[in-house]
C-alpha cells in the first residue's frame, strides 16, 4: 500500500498527478482546504489537500522518495480501513512546544511538511467543510478497474455539480431574451410559463440556424402567447343568450358592467332588457342598479333565495334578455359558490361570466377560478384596466384555465368605458416596445 500527500492549488491539478504518480488504480482517501505562504499569517494562499493511497505490490518496505515531486511515499503495513480513519480523525494540536509537535510528527500515519510560521505564533488555518461529494474510498483487492473507474467518474461529475451549485455562473443567457425575460417577469407572468417561451424562442432560433434578432424572438414569444388563449367561440353575448349572470368577487364592479352591457343592448341592438338582482348583502346595491334601470327605462326585480326565481323570471317573460347580477362574496370558499350556483339555474339559453379585477393578485385569482370552473362557467371579463400596468393575470388565467375571454372595461363612464378584450392588444402591452438593436 502506497500513500500519498499532494498541497495542490485545485482538484484536476491533484487528479492528474494521482494518475500520472499512482496510476488508475489509486483512490482519493481525505481532502482538506489549508492555507500556505504569507507573512504572519497574512497574504497566505489557498491551497487544497489531498492524501491518495494505492494497493501496489511494488511498494518499498520503507519510505522512498519521488525526484519528480519531492513527495515522500510510505508504505503501510496495517488495512487501509485503519489508516482511513486515522487520516480522518486527526486533528493538529493548537498549542504545543517545538519539540512536542516534532516527536508527536514522528508518529503520523504520512509524511511531514515543514511549517513555514512557528506553531505558536501563526494562527490555525480554519477547517471548512468539504464538499460531501469528496468521500474517502476505501480500497478493496477485489475490486476491479472498471469499478474504480466508474467510482472516480462519479466522483468528479458529483465535484463538478457541486462547483456550480456553489456559485460558478451558469452559461449566461442572449442579452436579448434576458431582456424579455424580465419584461415577462415584470409583467406578473407565471415564472414557469415564462422559461417555456424563452427556451422555446431560443430552440427555434438556433434549429433555423439564423441569429436571434429582437424581431425574432418578439415573433415567436408573440405566437406563443397567442396559443394560450381560447379562440373560435363568440367572445361577445350571443344573439340568442335569454340570461346573462355574472359572479364574481366584491369590489371587482359587477354592478357598473352590467350597466355599460345593458346600455349597448338597449341603444345600439335595441333589444328589450330586464335586470334581476340577488346582491341584498352590499348597502345600496339595490338602488345602484335601479337608478341604471329607471335611466334606460329597464325593469327590475330582486331575488333573496333561489325560491324568488320562478316568479322573477315570469315577471320577465317578455324581455329579450336578462341580465342577473349576483352578490359579491368571499368566493374563494367553496360553499359560497356552491350557494351561489343553486341561483343560476334558469331555462333557456344562458351564459355565465366571472368578473374579476386586473388589480387583484393572481394568486387569488386562481382560487376563485378553480372554485368556480367545478360548476357553470362561460367566460371571462376583466375590469379596472386603466387601474394597473400589469397584465400577466391574463395570460395566466388563460393558461391555467382555458377560459374564453369577453369582454375588458377601462373606466367608469356608461356605457364608453367597455370593450372586447384584443389578444394582441394585451400581448403588445405585456411585451413593451420593440427596441432598436
Amino acid at each position: 500500500m502506497r500513500v500519498k500527500r499532494y498541497v495542490v492549488d485545485s482538484m484536476p491539478d491533484a487528479l492528474q498527478k494521482i494518475r500520472s504518480d499512482l496510476g488508475k488504480d489509486a483512490v482519493i482517501l481525505n481532502t482538506k482546504e489549508i492555507r500556505s505562504g504569507g507573512f504572519l499569517g497574512m497574504f497566505a494562499k489557498k491551497k487544497i489537500e489531498v492524501i491518495a493511497a494505492t494497493d501496489s505490490a511494488a511498494a518499498a518496505a520503507s519510505p522512498t522518495i519521488n525526484k519528480d515531486s519531492g513527495d515522500t511515499i510510505v508504505p503501510l503495513s496495517k488495512p487501509v480501513a485503519n489508516k482511513v480513519s486515522e487520516v480522518i480523525t486527526y486533528t493538529r494540536p493548537t498549542s504545543m512546544k517545538k519539540s512536542n509537535l516534532s516527536e508527536d510528527k514522528s508518529n503520523l500515519a504520512f509524511p511531514d511538511v515543514p511549517d513555514v510560521l512557528d506553531p505558536e505564533a501563526a494562527p490555525e488555518p480554519k477547517q471548512v467543510p468539504q464538499p460531501s461529494v469528496i468521500k474517502p474510498v476505501q480500497a478493496a483487492s477485489s475490486q476491479s478497474r472498471d469499478d474504480l473507474l466508474l467510482q472516480e467518474i462519479k466522483q468528479m461529475k458529483q465535484f463538478m455539480h457541486q462547483l456550480s451549485v456553489q456559485g460558478h455562473p451558469a452559461v449566461p443567457m442572449d442579452p436579448i431574451l434576458e431582456r424579455l425575460q424580465q419584461r415577462l417577469l415584470d409583467q406578473e407572468v407565471d415564472p414557469e410559463i415564462v422559461d417555456r417561451l424563452i427556451a422555446k424562442a431560443a430552440e427555434e432560433a438556433e434549429a433555423g440556424g439564423i441569429p436571434l434578432t429582437e424581431k425574432h424572438a418578439r415573433l415567436s414569444l408573440e405566437r406563443q402567447l397567442n396559443e394560450l388563449f381560447v379562440t373560435g367561440t363568440n367572445k361577445r353575448l350571443d344573439h340568442d343568450t335569454k340570461v346573462a349572470h355574472f359572479v364574481g368577487p366584491t369590489g371587482v364592479g359587477k354592478t357598473t358592467t352590467i350597466a355599460k352591457l345593458a346600455a349597448e343592448q338597449v341603444l345600439k341592438y335595441h333589444r328589450k332588457v330586464g335586470f334581476i338582482t340577488s346582491d341584498t348583502y352590499r348597502i345600496a346595491a339595490v338602488e345602484q342598479l335601479k337608478t341604471y334601470g329607471t335611466i334606460l327605462n329597464v325593469p327590475l326585480e330582486v331575488v333573496f333565495s333561489p325560491q324568488d326565481l320562478p316568479r322573477a323570471f315570469e315577471q320577465m317573460k317578455d324581455r329579450d334578455i336578462i341580465f342577473m347580477d349576483t352578490a359579491g362574496r368571499n368566493f374563494r370558499n367553496e360553499m359560497y359558490v356552491s350557494e351561489l350556483n343553486a341561483l343560476l339555474q334558469s331555462e333557456g339559453k344562458n351564459e355565465t361570466f366571472l368578473v374579476l379585477s386586473l388589480t387583484t393578485k393572481y394568486k387569488d385569482m386562481k382560487a376563485i377560478a378553480e372554485n368556480f370552473t367545478k360548476f357553470k362557467l362561460d367566460k371571462v371579463l376583466f375590469t379596472k384596466m386603466d387601474e394597473t400596468d400589469t397584465y400577466g393575470s391574463i395570460i395566466n388565467l388563460a393558461n391555467d384555465f382555458q377560459l374564453q375571454t369577453s369582454y375588458v372595461t377601462h373606466g367608469q363612464s356608461v356605457p364608453e368605458d367597455i370593450t372586447e378584450l384584443g389578444e394582441q392588444q394585451i400581448i403588445d402591452l405585456i411585451l413593451g416596445v420593440e427596441q432598436d438593436e
